[in-house]
């Protein structure tokens, strides 16, 4: 150990923790993230972490001195805010390292009984998304400025996960391999009528009719996208294909041959997932056939998560495969196919999260510090989330009938190239 080393050590130590930090310095030490994670107070002494360690993968200065006690009671509400209000200070290493050393602390008090039992009561009694509650969830999230969206995600607009089949691609081109697997999955053909149920600002829908032909109707609850996707359409060539309309999924009547549903499974609400697709199986013709993107858990006992659903997504939750399928079955529809995405999620939002840093100053302008510090959170709690803990996304496909599909997904295969040249060559 050098002098400077030497010094550093002797003048932060802190064998004998504060009496509010002792129960989370306990819990860093089983862990086992004590050496890797350093907590410091406002005036630089050290709280919490392994003292003998002088170079940590991450440390961070808080400044809240009822922090710890915030923490044991709420966790991700007080590291969320903590971090939102600039109490939180990252001192070396990066935010998404420091939730990556949170996640494993976290993991360690979930799988406690009290916090299994809250989970399980957090879930049972979470609100039902009605309409006038899913109408006012969706403007929370989605009813910002296209302008703001465009400083992070790719040039077609997807905010969804991405496809990536080797995880080098860029954003735009892994974006456009994920509308090409959705169509060349639905089988898609010119002059089908296609259902893209809460569908953004419609560039996922405008690529599948310039691409496929198709007829497609849009539905969104969020004005500002809605609003947004009209503009693209009045522009683009696919614009006596398209159509956009502000409704919700479950007053619409009118049958399609294909529908398509991305990112929107998860605003639905466990109470109301039998009930979704039943109404999916309502809107599909006889042989028709619905492509369900949605972000699932890995397991059934995670419970939401309180920061995201105050700040990001009220109202959301994310199902697991136990909780969805068993809803797909007493709706009466059949199951086809079933594809889990694993880390696409977690590389699409690396590289949002690198856009966003790239663009920080811009949305600064627009929404203001804390907004951006919010943002950043989001980006890199969701990345870690994906990459170390209990989220990945999913795709369903669905039908009235067995035999909507052909009988192996080598279909699939054999049409995808075709379908990202065509996707591609989109100006």
């Amino acid at each position: 150990m050098d002098a400077v080393s030497s010094k550093w050590a002797a003048s932060n130590s802190v064998r004998h923790p504060p009496l509010l930090w002792r129960p989370v310095s306990r819990a860093m030490a089983r862990a086992g993230i004590a050496g890797a994670l350093h907590i410091r107070d406002g005036k630089d002494r050290l709280l919490a972490g392994e003292p003998e360690m002088v170079s940590p993968l991450v440390v961070v200065r808080i400044t809240d001195p009822l922090f710890p006690l915030k923490l044991i009671l709420h966790p991700s509400l007080a590291v969320g805010e903590a971090y939102m209000d600039g109490r939180i200070e990252l001192v070396s290493g990066s935010l998404r390292t420091f939730l990556a050393l949170g996640a494993k602390l976290r993991r360690q008090g979930e799988r406690s009984f009290a916090r299994r039992l809250a989970n399980r009561l957090a879930r049972a009694f979470a609100p039902v998304n009605g309409a006038r509650r899913a109408r006012r969830n969706a403007r929370h999230h989605y009813d910002m400025p296209a302008d703001f969206y465009r400083l992070f995600l790719d040039r077609r607009m997807q905010y969804s996960c991405a496809y990536f089949r080797d995880g080098t691609e860029t954003i735009d081109e892994a974006q456009i391999a994920k509308i090409a697997h959705i169509a060349a999955k639905l089988d898609l053909a010119a002059g089908q009528s296609l259902l893209d149920i809460g569908c953004g600002w419609g560039t996922l829908s405008l690529a599948l009719a310039d691409a496929a032909g198709v007829d497609v109707t849009g539905i969104t609850l969020a004005p500002e996208q809605c609003e947004e996707a009209r503009r693209l359409s009045s522009s683009s060539r696919a614009a006596s294909h398209s159509r956009f309309e502000i409704a919700d999924y479950r007053e619409w009547s009118q049958q399609h041959d294909r529908i398509v549903s991305v990112g929107m499974l998860e605003h639905v609400g466990r109470a109301r997932l039998t009930a979704y697709f039943q109404q999916v199986g309502r809107l599909l013709k006889p042989d028709g056939v619905a492509l369900i993107h949605a972000i699932g858990r890995w397991d059934g006992e995670t419970g939401p998560d309180p920061w995201t659903d105050r700040y990001i997504f009220p109202g959301g939750h994310i199902p697991s495969l136990s909780e969805v399928v068993p809803a797909v079955e007493n709706s009466g529809l059949k199951l086809l196919d079933l594809e889990v995405l694993r880390l696409h999620y977690a590389y699409t939002l690396e590289q949002w999260s690198a856009r966003f840093a790239e663009n920080r100053n811009d949305a600064r302008t627009l929404f203001g510090e804390r907004f951006c510090r919010m943002w950043e959170f989001y980006l890199a709690a969701a990345e870690t989330a994906f990459r170390d803990g209990q989220l990945m996304v999913f795709q369903l496909l669905l039908a009235n009938e067995r035999d909507a599909l052909p009988l192996t997904r080598d279909y699939v295969c054999q049409s995808e190239d075709e379908w990202t040249h065509r996707v591609a060559s989109q100006a």
